[in-house]
């Protein structure tokens, strides 16, 4: 209907909720430029060389977060490598080849749950199983494990519904032609849907970044620098982690306001980077 038939009345109703729409969206990007502008307005003045490529000395009274950047992107390769696979393949199997409804009911149900549950929860069962359980000691393998747990409904929820938005027809098509099962699912389905894998890849990788409750349980506080293989069983500060450190711990509040700083440009890099191999996989 357009908006000349309508009454005055309804007019008015229509342009008082599009003025509340805008306002809400203003505020909503206001407050946002608002945060990022006044994180970097504390933080960029206290970035250095030596703060991105040290580490922490008491004897020389330096600080340094190289450890800390290393073990974020440690960890966030350790659980993507493991929870993609494990995600996506639980997700191509409830959305095209599970028959009992019921069943994937109940699993759906599960992974919706475990993405409210409090991540310290996570943290204090990653510590019981991981390390008293298993016997692993604290560092990024038992961080990276229990981040696996953690954002592994997520990875599975969003690529089931991207999954479920392929339309039937190309599914019927493509089986219609003589490919089977599995070539349908490949060359068909998961092409179509590498959006949604790619906006699931982001949000966990944003959820790993930002973690800090969980790891305080299973990576550990040590601000170190270890390799790869070292770190697997060293404890292991990521920048939130030692954000939390140096805020809390050692008053260092402007080294705080400097790792916020890098965590939102590690964020940006990760999410643009990551748009552009989905972009490159959709074309291919």
């Amino acid at each position: 209907m357009e908006s000349h038939t309508l009454s005055p009345r309804r007019q008015l109703y229509d342009k008082g909720l599009r003025v509340v729409l805008y306002f809400c969206g203003f505020l909503t990007c206001a407050l946002l430029v608002l945060i990022i502008g006044y994180i970097f307005y504390r933080g960029v003045p206290f970035i250095s060389w030596e703060l991105l490529s040290t580490q922490s000395s008491y004897i020389n009274d330096t600080i340094g977060i190289l450890p800390n950047i290393l073990n974020t992107l440690y960890i966030i390769l350790l659980s993507m490598v493991i929870v993609l696979p494990l995600g996506v393949g639980a997700a191509i199997y409830l959305t095209e080849y599970a028959t009992n409804r019921r069943l994937v009911a109940v699993i759906e149900f599960a992974t919706e749950t475990l993405t409210g549950i409090p991540s310290i929860i996570f943290g204090l069962v990653g510590m019981l199983f991981f390390i008293q359980m298993m016997g692993l000691k604290t560092g990024v393998l038992a961080g990276g494990l229990t981040l696996v747990v953690m954002i592994l409904p997520t990875i599975v929820r969003t690529t089931q519904e991207s999954l479920k938005t392929v339309p039937d027809s190309y599914r019927e098509g493509a089986l219609a032609m003589g490919a089977g099962k599995w070539h349908m699912v490949r060359t068909v389905v998961l092409p179509n849907a590498v959006d949604g894998i790619v906006t699931g890849c982001i949000l966990a990788v944003g959820r790993i970044v930002g973690e800090s409750a969980a790891l305080l349980y299973t990576a550990g506080f040590g601000l170190v620098l270890n390799n790869f293989v070292t770190a697997l069983e060293s404890s292991s500060a990521t920048l939130t982690v030692a954000l939390y450190v140096y805020a809390s711990e050692r008053g260092e509040t402007d080294i705080a306001f400097a790792i916020a700083t890098i965590l939102m440009l590690l964020t940006l890099v990760i999410n643009l980077s990551a748009n552009l191999v989905g972009r490159k996989l959709k074309k291919n």
